[in-house]
């Protein structure tokens, strides 16, 4: 077995973007050795706070280490040779969910080595999807959709893993620059983040899901037709069927067209971004919401993007720039079909150096009345929409309801 450089009594080494794991080396954010930690930040994004709000209150034990003998993947994702490419995968850790087995030695040894993917298979149950079963849009096929209108998925969670150096360069700053604004912005502490020997950090921050439909290992097969659609998180349509925007019915709409390719032969994948409110959190998006609709003239599509810039400084903060590294995780150099109508998304993945196709926007039956000021406003911002227009409403006759 391939030994890390160490010594006696410092952490593994880190060397990103190794083909071989061994070499690159583990990331051990846990605190049970403070000596064996070689990453700035801890395990599990946000939920690390919970962690100490359970040490704290004496529910669960600091040194505690999880078992890890039954969670093996279900399904292998990779290598792929993306993995290896200098700056392609800068945000999360491409061997995240094979640790057991990658550096099984080493947990034997004592360092609490933890996964930071998952991958496991489930079976999904939306009622739009059993809609479409109902009116004969789609059939169940017993294998990737069944009868009840269940879809099996294999999924994976995901925690964030950043390459300081290569977060760095994918935005086009020194990775001082970067650390300062984790100090002063993040209140991340000064002595610990300006430490040049910590390369990687993990950030208390959500991370992804990623649902595919069909065989994972297609995903990496440039002639397999893929459908795609890369989804940042909207808890109130997603989740609770607000009719302001046009998330849910979109991503719904992508999940139907997923089994449907899967079904003709094909794969389909839906990558789950907690981005929230486009980053700039639940409470801001509510802001925005009120400020939309109170001002004078109430909620029209030319000053949507002005009321969210007024609360928060800017329109949106989900920097794309980072999204492609998930799907080069998952092998994809090919999207046949990717369902976003989003400008800085698309640009995203292409210069990322993966094909698109054909992009899909959301059709015009699928959007709520009220989110008709949204995508009004979207295409006249430049989002993605065919040349034929004549079913979307214009710009002029958009305006939402106010608040009572």
């Amino acid at each position: 077995m391939t030994q890390l450089p160490r010594t006696e009594t410092g952490p593994l080494s880190l060397n990103w973007g190794a083909p071989d794991p061994l070499v690159r080396g583990p990331v051990i954010g846990t605190r049970s050795n403070a000596q064996h930690r070689n990453v700035l930040g801890a395990h599990s994004g946000p939920h690390a706070t919970y962690r100490a709000l359970a040490i704290a209150s004496g529910a669960l034990h600091p040194a505690q280490k999880p078992d890890l003998t039954l969670t093996k993947p279900t399904d292998i994702i990779g290598p792929y040779p993306q993995w290896f490419k200098p700056g392609r995968i800068v945000s999360l850790d491409p061997f995240g969910a094979v640790v057991a087995d990658a550096f099984r030695n080493y947990i034997a040894e004592g360092f609490d080595i933890r996964p930071t993917i998952a991958i496991t298979k489930a079976h999904i149950l939306v009622p739009e999807i059993v809609d479409a079963i109902n009116v004969g849009r789609l059939k169940p096929d017993g294998k990737i959709l069944k009868e009840k209108g269940d879809c099996v998925v294999t999924k994976a969670a995901i925690d964030q893993v950043w390459h300081l150096p290569g977060i760095a360069s994918r935005f086009g700053i020194t990775d001082e620059l970067l650390r300062h604004a984790l100090v002063e912005q993040a209140g991340m502490d000064r002595e610990l983040v300006e430490r040049k020997d910590l390369e990687v950090f993990l950030p208390p921050i959500p991370g992804s899901t990623v649902y595919i439909f069909g065989d994972p290992a297609k995903l990496a097969d440039p002639s397999t037709p893929l459908t795609a659609r890369v989804h940042d998180e909207c808890n109130g349509s997603d989740v609770f069927g607000s009719d302001i925007c046009v998330c849910r019915p979109y991503l719904m709409h992508a999940i139907e067209e997923c089994i449907r390719g899967t079904q003709a032969g094909g794969v389909g994948v839906i990558v789950y971004f907690r981005k929230e409110g486009r980053a700039l959190g639940e409470v801001t998006k509510f802001l925005a919401y009120n400020t939309r609709k109170r001002q004078e003239g109430g909620d029209t599509a030319d000053r949507y993007f002005a009321c969210t810039e007024n609360v928060a400084g800017v329109q949106d903060m989900r920097f794309q720039q980072l999204m492609p590294d998930v799907l080069h995780w998952l092998g994809v150099s090919r999207i046949h079909r990717l369902f976003s109508m989003n400008p800085e998304k698309y640009e995203a993945i292409v210069q990322s150096g993966i094909e698109v196709i054909e992009r899909i926007p959301i059709p015009p039956e699928l959007v709520p009345f009220e989110a008709q000021v949204e995508v009004a406003a979207k295409i006249a911002a430049g989002y993605y929409t065919p040349a034929d227009q004549s079913n979307v409403v214009p710009l002029s006759q958009t305006k939402g309801r106010d608040l009572g």
